[in-house]
């Protein structure tokens, strides 16, 4: 996991500008995907890795491929974001990628609905691979929108509980929390004042606490983003205002939105060795995989736990779940040589051993169901966890849209209001949310 996955506010709007006249394009005679992938012949691969031990996780993936297929030469561009790649699609030309991977799954509705992607159900289809049982349920649902599957998971993120153990021991308490009403009681009896402040606070709910975003939060509810029809439910699915109601009822419990603000801009850098849970100055953090081995390279003070986020209370017997995102990939509608790019999207994607070797090499979630099952996984037992809750077909993730993650950046707003205290009627703006949602996404249509 690298800091790129969390850049996410140029991506909402990296593929508005798509106006391709590609049609999707499938690995069927008649389909526009003629190249002979048995020949000699070179393709592109552009990736959004940048990290020295990414990239070299990524090259030895592709190593193996062109070792398995030696006929099929790959040109690998790295460091590329959405934006970038959408320039070159829609430039074409024997430079533009062939193979794309993307760190932003909000994207796949536009991916899909543009087909600047090509439908990869006919190429799994003439392989014989079954998606539902290859790839875990979550993983399966952001890779395809309105019965397009532009792309495939190309690894994956789990969202759990880290805590701090020692603090718990303090607090006398036992175990991680497993509801939204053990969270809050555990959040309050690890909170400690001093003067205006915190010595430590038990959790940092804010929404720009790192990690602590709308749709990080409701996986641990069953929210249903849209309808049949495709309309915004967040007013209708009860989910969205317990949620809201659960998160700010937490802020005011722990000292209110401007002392806990006021706080929280005085901690340190999501990215950086004085991360607040690093330091002990927040005792639990809801965050990913890869948080595990960013604090323990820190050395800790304290004794790192893992665990599942709480679920709602009446969600309680689905306590395991979580929120599940990743990496895509996917074939670009302007390749010529379609049938020789799915073989490596096929290899990085469905073949056990490359997945694991990728997942173990960068430290990210393996994205198959026979991947998360592999004794050839190297990982802290603590980092099964993670495992766990990408395998548990009850976790969720935030579904693709038309016009990408727009609708998530409208559910925030609310969310940043309410938790200010500016709008008090939860009911009457997810109603307000819904519309401005509906309206955006009729809009890109």
């Amino acid at each position: 996991m690298s800091g790129n996955r969390r850049k996410t506010a140029a991506a909402l709007a990296a593929t508005a500008a798509i106006s391709l006249f590609a049609s999707a394009c499938t690995g069927q005679s008649n389909s526009g995907a003629s190249d002979d992938a048995s020949k000699d012949t070179t393709i592109n691969f552009w990736h959004g890795w940048s990290a020295p031990s990414e990239v070299a996780g990524i090259q030895a993936t592709v190593d193996a491929f062109t070792k398995a297929h030696p006929n099929i030469h790959v040109k690998v561009v790295g460091n590329m974001t959405d934006d970038k790649i959408n320039q070159a699609l829609r430039a074409g030309g024997s430079k533009a990628p062939d193979v794309v991977s993307s760190f932003t799954t909000n994207n796949v509705g536009k991916f899909c609905s543009s087909k600047a992607f090509v439908d990869l159900n006919p190429f799994l289809k003439k392989d014989g691979i079954d998606p539902d049982k290859t790839f875990p349920k979550a993983m399966n649902e952001y890779t395809q929108f309105d019965g397009v599957r532009c792309t495939v998971p190309l690894l994956g993120d789990a969202y759990g509980l880290y805590y701090n153990k020692d603090a718990f021991k303090a607090a006398g308490i036992t175990a991680p929390p497993k509801t939204w009403s053990e969270f809050a009681e555990d959040a309050k009896k690890l909170t400690k004042t001093k003067g205006d402040s915190y010595e430590q606070l038990g959790f940092m709910p804010n929404y720009h606490g790192y990690e602590s975003t709308a749709e990080h939060y409701l996986g641990s509810w069953n929210p249903k983003y849209f309808d049949a029809d495709g309309k915004s439910n967040i007013a209708k699915d009860p989910a969205f205002a317990a949620m809201l109601t659960a998160q700010k009822k937490l802020v005011d419990d722990l000292g209110g939105y401007a002392k806990l603000e006021k706080y929280r801009t005085a901690l340190g850098d999501e990215w950086g060795a004085k991360h607040p849970f690093h330091t002990g100055q927040v005792a639990m953090q809801l965050d990913g995989e890869w948080r595990l081995g960013m604090a323990e390279e820190t050395k800790p003070k304290f004794e790192i736990g893992v665990a599942p986020m709480p679920v709602a209370d009446d969600e309680a017997d689905t306590y395991g779940k979580g929120y599940l995102t990743g990496t895509i990939a996917g074939i670009a509608a302007t390749s010529k040589k379609q049938n020789a790019a799915w073989e490596l999207v096929k290899f990085m994607t469905t073949d056990t051993d490359a997945v694991v070797d990728f997942a173990n090499a960068i430290h990210n979630v393996p994205s198959t169901l026979e991947a998360l099952k592999s004794p050839r996984l190297k990982y802290d037992p603590r980092f099964k966890t993670f495992l766990d809750i990408a395998a548990n077909p009850e976790s969720t993730t935030t579904p693709p849209s038309v016009n990408g993650g727009a609708y998530l950046v409208s559910l925030q707003n609310l969310g940043f209001d309410i938790e200010k205290g500016k709008r008090t009627d939860i009911k009457a703006g997810l109603e307000k949310t819904a519309e401005e949602i509906d309206a955006a996404i009729a809009q890109a249509k």
